[in-house]
């Protein structure tokens, strides 16, 4: 499922029905999640995190930002934080699934509504209209009393909404909204209580860098008296050193723009450099509030593979070795369920079932989970079970030429096996979509159509989800014959049996085609469907049976 972030800013922290009644105008919109809320006296501003589909943050930023106009007057606004309207800043930000032209699309229709409903909007970061529009600080400079002039400015017209400052823009205020990619903020520690050396680390890490010295020290400056700066090793990085009481130790306090640019171990890894330069230790880090997954799973990938360990392992495995390289639970517990966006929005389905759970739902009477998710549990434990096989190749002594193969291998089968688990899920939906087809109203002729329109659309759903199980499946069993030709020796009884699971989640996926595709009245789409799947099937067969061959040869069974 896609998933976007949003993270709005309300001038408002000191009414706590104020900001109740907005954060439950966020959470009324069907599939959104409220994660954090944080609330500033001094500033009088609330920052919300929610996250949800495109679609539904979409909806809830829109309500949020109409509602809190209604509950919060900006002309007796007062506070320490820059602001100028009563929601002061909307990102969106992609986590999963999403892109950042989704998120940019998000905010220009979200804006478009908004500024329809008379509340000046402005487009920043990558949504922005203009290059000087770009910076939140420049767009919000001025603040909310500065606002009229700047409405009147020709390179400051709001890019939605009103463009004169009227009574309700007066009470709203104006709102800056736009797409950007998800910030870390992320401290690393240093074994001194001395901020000079978390200042030092700072420095030389930021992108920004420093001011640049001759020999004598002397800051160098251009011919207009400016400081000309040395730049830091990495880019879309912000830092400063400072000390924290509560701990009595020093920190590099970093903000990470983009870890798409610069990778959260990359951050951390610069940071031990430089440490080392200056005579201290970075003894571990802190991740402040959330994190997606993406930058986890990929610190995990690098420690595994800079100790020569294969990374075909569960996502799970390469989370606790990021937690464990980059001493993230050095001064509090690290738990990934309540500090990583997607294992926190995960929803409970069949797969987070306890295997006795799972058998005893589908030995009820309620045609799903039925035949389709099976098919794919099966598939996926072949995977499971293929990945295995992999790594132990790639640990076994005597057989290094294939670690390169069995590392790559296993990454596959990994990737095989998280969309096949997902898929059991995926068909047990596909089969409700079915059922609520047939349960729409059917009286009057438009509602007859429009039933039997859905009711044909669910089917193809439904005969679609076990043909990529099937396909899935076989893909897993090109893998396992692949480990079966030259995997560790003692586990080809393993890999034999992922080829057994894959053939059976081929046909038992097979089965489930046929089923809904005699229901798709479009024969076309009908003899693609069976076409493909019966592909899949002639395929499966020999390869099962050569795969079978090479295990017993090997094997010696």
């Amino acid at each position: 499922m896609a998933l976007v972030e949003c993270v709005p800013n309300f001038s408002e922290g000191r009414n706590k029905d104020v900001i109740d009644d907005i954060v439950a105008t966020i959470s009324s919109v069907e599939g959104v999640k409220v994660l954090d809320i944080e609330i500033g006296d001094a500033t009088n501003r609330t920052v919300v995190t929610f996250i949800g589909p495109p679609e539904g943050v979409e909806e809830a930023a829109y309500r949020m930002i109409v509602r809190a106009s209604e509950l919060i007057d900006m002309s007796v606004h007062e506070g320490a934080h820059p602001r100028m309207g009563a929601t002061d800043v909307c990102p969106f930000v992609p986590v999963s699934g999403a892109t950042m032209e989704d998120c940019i699309g998000i905010s220009k229709r979200v804006g478009e509504r908004v500024g329809a409903e008379g509340i000046p909007v402005y487009l920043y970061e990558s949504s922005a209209s203009a290059p000087h529009r770009k910076n939140l600080a420049e767009v919000r400079k001025g603040q909310y009393e500065g606002l009229e002039a700047k409405m009147g400015d020709a390179e400051w017209v709001p890019d939605y909404g009103p463009k004169t400052f009227d009574d309700k823009v007066a009470k709203s205020g104006a709102t800056v909204m736009g797409a950007r990619e998800f910030l870390i903020a992320y401290n690393v520690n240093v074994n001194s209580t001395d901020t000079k050396h978390a200042r030092e680390i700072a420095f030389e890490i930021r992108e920004r860098g420093r001011a640049l010295r001759d020999e004598a020290g002397e800051i160098v400056r251009d011919d207009d008296g400016v400081a000309i700066k040395k730049p830091g090793r990495l880019k879309a990085v912000k830092a400063i050193g400072w000390f924290i009481d509560e701990y009595s130790r020093a920190q590099v306090s970093i903000n990470l723009i983009n870890y798409k640019v610069t990778p959260l171990h990359v951050v951390f890894e610069t940071c031990v450099e430089e440490a080392e330069k200056i005579g201290v230790r970075i003894t571990g880090s802190e991740i402040i509030g959330l994190v997606p997954l993406e930058p986890m799973i990929e610190a995990g990938r690098y420690y595994l593979e800079k100790q020569g360990k294969t990374t075909g392992v569960p996502d799970s495995d390469l989370i606790e070795m990021a937690i464990t390289s980059m001493g993230l639970n050095e001064f509090s517990s690290f738990v990934p369920e309540e500090r990583i966006i997607e294992l926190i929005t995960a929803e409970e389905n069949l797969t987070a079932m306890t295997v006795h759970d799972f058998v005893d739902e589908l030995s009820r009477e309620s045609p799903a989970p039925g035949g389709g998710s099976v098919a794919s549990l099966a598939g996926a434990m072949g995977a499971g079970l293929t990945s295995m096989v992999a790594t132990l190749t790639h640990r076994k002594k005597g057989m290094e030429d294939h670690m390169v193969e069995m590392a790559a291998l296993g990454d596959e089968a990994q990737a095989l096996q998280a969309r096949m688990i997902a898929l059991v899920d995926i068909d047990t939906e596909a089969f409700n979509d079915v059922m609520a087809a047939f349960r729409m109203k059917k009286k009057t002729n438009e509602e007859i159509a429009a039933r039997d329109e859905a009711v044909q659309k669910a089917y193809v759903g439904a005969a679609k989800v076990p043909l990529e199980t099937m396909e899935r499946a076989l893909e897993m069993m090109r893998l396992a014959d692949k480990v079966a030709v030259v995997g560790n020796p003692g586990a080809l009884s393993d890999a034999g049996s992922a080829a057994i699971m894959g053939l059976a989640a081929v046909r038992c996926a097979g089965l489930n085609v046929r089923i809904n595709v005699k229901e798709i009245v479009d024969e076309t789409v009908s003899s693609e469907l069976l076409s493909r799947a019966e592909e899949i099937e002639n395929e499966a067969v020999p390869l099962y049976d050569r795969t079978m061959e090479l295990v017993k040869e090997r094997g010696e069974f």
